[in-house]
């Protein structure tokens, strides 16, 4: 007997729709039928690759009793807070209100108008460590539904209040757009930081891919001697650690422990494609063969292991398999043996494995000793990644014979967008035919899929796509199609991103404090969200402005740069005091002080021809975090504005870099670009680009 989800969109719902549980989808019949049978709603939010929302599932979602309380004193909404990451953020913050942490599998009770008055997030079949089972919670719940309606109803209330009246941008104090506010949030990350294991905090740890971002571009304003060794630290820490899928490549989604040695075994596309830009930019600035390496292996991973045949890429792989979390991942010494034969000695001490692990005897592999040690100093640099590759090719082959963790193949136009922004970058920053190859497939499959008259679709499975997007599908595909472009000089991707932003202004603007997430014409909700804070992904709000900025560089649009200006001085106030909640917006703070570094080149079509890709080389060869580059061949008319006004100066192939309000003359020796590059860099700032 099947429920509602079987209908669904979502992967995840779909896994559901067995439960005897009347599990019904978000939408007006669910709470249509809560009004009028006068029963509390209980809404779960969850996602395919969670752990802990299958732990729920097999113990109560599963059971027959608990779902006979469900279905006979509630009506029972689920959500995939992947396919409406809406409803999941209004709904954590009423969590977070109420008990002070969130998580997921996310567990609200609410009036059938929606207003929250209770929740939580796993609760276990019976009493355990402090909570309540879930057979007693929903007989408590259903007790004061009816005998105490008037006080579960007036808490929904006040709470429903402070969610819509929460501090944001609107009411958030302005500071002066100065570098010493990014100074100051360099020292808090500086002196926050784990200098033991790498990173920052405790257990749970997280990647903060964006806080790595912002260190090194303080490092590159000059701040070396303070930001590079965290930034160093970190990102071996990760490289080297057990949240790198040593074998596979990728990395999972955090660390259960401080010291990167027990990852939560999920692995999504948003954070692979994420620190694979962190670590592709580590390695432009410091030329250490691990970085490269590291993003080389999770760029490898999302082309094997989430590209779907129409060239979308998938959100995520489960963190259980065969029965059990992370079974997929595991090794016993007599394994690797196995799988190494006369190497095996040299992979078990290169991935620290033990004879006896600590997973149930078996072992999470991570990089125990610096491969150089291990493998021999005298090799050194490229080769002894090579001889690591080798090993991991070999233990990889042996793991496929097991049964595969679950994948999630909904298609999320803003994770994508990071991806193709990744790929995008590793083909020119590498030389990567094949990476090349395959962002194209994904800016061809997102430009036609998830792109209708210059809005986003937020996500597609089985050959459709869902509704109009969030303010995060139409400014991630904007950056990812803006990085594609400075690939490949296709304009038509140049154009869907100005598109992009140009219906983000039209229909998400906030006038004077940013953006919303939601679309005028979405559905109504108890708040119209507009969040600020890094989470799985960047703000989008935030990212809103880095593009922005760099589309205006390209552009000169001035409505571009307003609502920049107007959020930017309020959240950095936030940034600069909460730096690790707020990494993106540091970046776009850094970008707007920094300035926009535009680089034009115009000469022939051919993708070969002399001066123009040296001059590309150079470009695409350091790191240089505020940079666009646009090209214009010479025998045709540009979508770019300015650029048909840019000839070829003395016939060779020429580039034009303007910084801020200055322009400088057109040059044609790639040691005059290089001379010119680097003070207008510095120079850059904000302001009226001029057109020649």
């Amino acid at each position: 007997m099947t429920n509602a989800l079987v209908h669904s969109s979502s992967p995840y719902l779909r896994q559901h729709a067995e439960n005897p549980v009347d599990w019904l989808p978000w939408g007006g019949p669910a709470f249509e039928k809560a009004a009028r049978e006068d029963k509390p709603i209980f809404l779960s939010i969850g996602y395919a690759a969670c752990h802990w929302c299958h732990v729920m599932a097999r113990e109560s979602f599963e059971d027959r009793g608990t779902a006979d309380l469900l279905n006979q004193f509630f009506v029972s909404i689920k959500v995939d807070r992947e396919e409406r990451p809406d409803i999941d953020s209004i709904y954590m913050e009423a969590v977070l209100a109420l008990t002070g942490q969130g998580g997921w599998p996310l567990s609200v009770f609410l009036a059938p108008d929606g207003r929250p008055f209770l929740g939580g997030t796993y609760f276990p079949p019976v009493p355990r460590h402090g909570l309540p089972s879930f057979r007693d919670l929903l007989q408590d719940v259903a007790r004061a539904w009816k005998e105490s309606r008037a006080a579960l109803l007036e808490r929904g209330s006040t709470l429903a209040s402070e969610l819509k009246n929460r501090p944001d941008l609107a009411t958030a104090p302005a500071v002066e757009m100065a570098s010493a506010q990014l100074d100051r949030a360099m020292r808090s990350l500086l002196r926050d930081f784990d200098v033991r294991h790498g990173g920052w905090g405790n257990a749970p740890k997280f990647p903060q891919a964006t806080a790595i971002e912002f260190l090194m571009r303080q490092n590159r304003r000059g701040q070396e001697e303070l930001a590079l060794d965290p930034i160093r630290r970190a990102l071996l820490a990760l490289a080297r650690g057990a949240i790198r899928d040593q074998v596979g490549g990728g990395f999972h989604r955090y660390a259960t422990d401080a010291a990167w040695r027990v990852p939560h075994f999920e692995k999504m596309l948003c954070d692979n494609a994420l620190l694979t830009s962190a670590f592709l930019h580590a390695w432009l600035a410091t030329r250490e063969p691990e970085f490269r390496d590291a993003a080389e292996d999770a760029l490898r991973f999302m082309g094997r292991e989430l590209l779907l045949g129409e060239g979308g890429f998938a959100s995520s792989l489960d963190a259980d398999s065969d029965g059990g979390e992370g079974r997929y991942y595991l090794w016993s010494a007599r394994e690797v043996r196995d799988a190494l034969g006369s190497a095996a000695d040299l992979g078990l001490r290169l991935f620290g494995v033990r004879e006896e692990g600590p997973f149930e005897g078996r072992n999470v592999l991570f990089l125990a000793e610096s491969p150089d040690q291990v493998i021999g100093t005298d090799t050194g640099g490229d080769a002894t990644w090579s001889h690591v590759a080798a090993l991991r090719r070999a233990l990889l082959s042996r793991r496929q014979e097991r049964p595969r963790p679950n994948r999630d193949e909904k298609v999320i136009a803003s994770w994508n967008g990071l991806a193709l922004s990744a790929f995008s970058e590793a083909a020119r920053i590498l030389g990567s035919a094949a990476f090349l190859d395959l962002a194209r497939r994904n800016a061809e499959f997102l430009s036609t899929a998830l792109l209708d008259e210059g809005r986003a679709r937020h996500s597609w499975f089985a050959g459709k796509a869902t509704s109009f997007g969030f303010l995060e599908d139409q400014v991630g595909l904007a950056a990812g199609f803006l990085e594609y472009y400075q690939t490949t000089f296709d304009e038509r991707y140049f154009q869907m991103a100005v598109d992009l932003c140009d219906q983000a202004l039209l229909r998400f603007r906030r006038v004077g404090a940013g953006f919303y997430d939601t679309a005028d014409d979405h559905e109504p909700l108890l708040t119209r969200p507009s969040n600020l804070q890094d989470q799985a992904l960047p703000s989008a709000n935030a990212l809103a402005c880095t593009v922005l900025l760099k589309l205006y560089a390209l552009t000169g649009k001035a409505n571009f740069l307003d609502p920049v200006e107007e959020s930017l001085p309020r959240a950095l106030a936030m940034a600069a005091r909460f730096p690790m909640a707020f990494g993106q917006w540091l970046v776009a703070a850094d970008l707007y002080l920094e300035g926009v570094t535009s680089v034009a080149l115009v000469g022939p079509a051919a993708e070969d021809l002399g001066e123009r890709g040296e001059m590309l080389r150079l470009l695409h060869q350091e790191y240089w975090p505020n940079l666009v580059v646009a090209f214009r061949d010479a025998n045709a008319n540009s979508l770019v504005p300015g650029l048909n006004e840019k000839p070829m100066r003395d016939g060779r192939p020429s580039a034009y870099v303007c910084a801020g309000t200055v322009c400088y003359p057109a040059v044609v020796e790639v040691s005059q670009l290089k001379k010119l590059l680097r003070p207008a860099l510095l120079a850059a700032r904000p302001g009226e680009p001029t057109g020649s």
